[in-house]
């Protein structure tokens, strides 16, 4: 998953990059609104974590751009204050959710997963399908009941196709949600990272099909019986 961070606190912004990198999450950062404001028009994010305190465009603005254009990327607020009126204002210009500094990074990354959680439709941390089941909190796997051994690679690529579960996904969109800026990934490594997990997950009757020149796209067990 792609995060966006727009945070002008250089400290806090290391820290937040540090921390969301090692639960496996691709971080890009920005230090000022205008920056922030034109990444998100030429870049799809999983997430924007946004500062309201910064520079060259308040974070306010760059919300409502974000929603002017119709783009439904969730956004975790942050700001230094815990005024009543910001939390409104942010709220009402299509804020998901809202967390006053100074905060818990463990809290941070609760609400992060729960933010990819509504995005995809559910309740649970817990995805099932057929004999697979994936963990949203420990970004764990298992088939059968079995637990799967994962590479970073391998768990992202397994929650794009669950997040797309039953649509294809191209080898672009894979790649610009794996990748922070300045990573090479080719289409090459994509195959073969897609080929590992095919191996580890079929097992359990999950099939991950490939469309010739379109992309790849993860089918249900009732889908993988007629098939056959």
């Amino acid at each position: 998953m792609r995060i966006l961070l727009a945070e002008d606190d250089k400290v806090l912004a290391d820290g937040l990059c540090r921390s969301l990198r090692q639960s496996g999450y691709a971080v890009d950062h920005v230090a000022d609104g205008a920056s922030a404001d034109a990444a998100l028009a030429a870049n799809e994010f999983d997430l924007l974590i946004l500062d309201l305190g910064l520079p060259r465009m308040p974070g306010l603005e760059v919300l409502r751009r974000l929603r002017a254009r119709n783009n439904k990327t969730p956004v975790l607020i942050l700001t230094a204050a815990d005024s009543v009126e910001q939390r409104v204002m942010g709220l009402d210009l299509g804020a998901d959710d809202f967390m006053a500094k100074p905060f818990s990074l463990d809290e941070l990354e609760a609400r992060v997963r729960a933010l990819v959680r509504r995005t995809m439709g559910r309740a649970s941390p817990l995805i099932k399908i057929g004999a697979l089941s994936y963990d949203q909190v420990g970004r764990s796997a298992s088939v059968n009941g079995h637990q799967i051994e994962l590479s970073a690679r391998e768990v992202g690529l397994l929650e794009i196709l669950l997040q797309r579960n039953g649509r294809l996904v191209n080898k672009e969109q894979i790649v610009n949600h794996l990748c922070e800026w300045g990573e090479e990934v080719s289409h090459n490594a994509v195959e073969v990272y897609m080929h590992r997990l095919r191996k580890k997950i079929e097992g359990g009757g999950i099939r991950i099909a490939t469309v010739r020149g379109l992309g790849y796209c993860l089918e249900r067990p009732s889908e993988v019986d007629q098939t056959e």
